[in-house]
């Protein structure tokens, strides 16, 4: 009996969940990846081999899909007919004669010190919506949180006695994020007065909300980062992921272990890390070159 494609993907989906505890993103970016190439199939996706995902990869090549993402659409492809492997309902795995394209390392763009302080003095705090963004916008850089974790943080999560954040990250792994005494000033600051009015009565048991009681959304944040980084003048190309780059960056030249730092951005691997040194060294670099005599 063929099984629908949309059924296999959402039965593969659910033992990821359960079994790895991936977050919402990562399952998301799997199902646009295999319903991509369920599409491009147009036939059952247990029949399937090594061929096939061949020529699709070669496809997505032509149109002008990069290494990059070619190894992240293969990864997904591996997990999905590694799970259905396992359950003994394909008795082989057709990825496994595809090799990975080698990918070149982009290093993780990141502001300066001076531009994180114009980013951080852009909203009007003398307005409620002003005082959320101030607020969310300091504990991103005080933290090194990613802007889900941010958006997804509910009261029982911040202890402001001790200064620190509980945070359940990728594959639900948690840990304990200290933060700085100016960031738990603006979240007092903002709970106290802006949040309030921004509720207007209504109640939520998120930190961050809108005007409409709702809790703040991933992509409305990352609208509000570009807008402000418009309005402090800084042109260089931002990401989700800027101020949590700027965090661990500044850490790091500034002298920070970079095993600290990976416990504070949730890295399992030290390797994952390992790429702030990169921006580090280079940062160091053009320092040299600036202010040395013989730069």
């Amino acid at each position: 009996m063929i099984v629908s494609s949309e059924k296999l993907i959402d039965q593969f989906l659910d033992a990821a969940w359960v079994e790895h505890g991936l977050s919402k993103n990562t399952l998301s970016a799997y199902r646009s990846d295999l319903k991509i190439f369920s599409e491009w199939l147009k036939k059952d996706l247990l029949a399937v081999n090594s061929g096939n995902i061949a020529e699709f990869l070669a496809n997505r090549y032509h149109l002008g899909m990069t290494s990059r993402t070619t190894a992240r659409i293969l990864s997904s492809l591996r997990r999905f007919y590694g799970y259905f492997l396992r359950e003994n309902i394909i008795t082989t795995d057709p990825t496994s004669l595809i090799s990975a394209p080698k990918t070149t390392q982009i290093l993780p763009q990141s502001l300066t010190e001076i531009d994180v302080e114009a980013l951080l003095t852009a909203p009007q705090i003398a307005l409620p919506r002003g005082q959320r963004d101030k607020a969310m916008l300091e504990m991103l850089y005080a933290t090194g949180l990613r802007v889900s974790e941010l958006v997804d943080l509910k009261f029982e999560q911040i202890n402001l006695r001790q200064g620190v954040v509980q945070i359940v990250g990728k594959g639900g792994r948690e840990r304990l994020v200290p933060v700085g005494e100016e960031a738990l000033n603006w979240l007092e600051t903002y709970m106290n007065n802006g949040r309030e009015l921004l509720l207007s009565g209504r109640q939520s048991d998120y930190i961050f909300v809108t005007n409409r009681g709702s809790n703040m959304t991933r992509q409305a944040f990352w609208y509000i980062i570009k807008r402000y980084a418009f309005d402090a003048e800084i042109t260089k190309p931002l990401s989700p992921h800027t101020l949590r780059h700027a965090f661990a960056t500044h850490l790091l030249n500034h002298g920070a272990d970079l095993r600290v730092v990976q416990l504070l951005l949730g890295h399992v691997s030290l390797s994952t890390t390992q790429i702030y040194t990169h921006v580090a060294r280079e940062r160091l670099k053009t320092l040299h070159a600036q202010f040395h005599p013989r730069g």
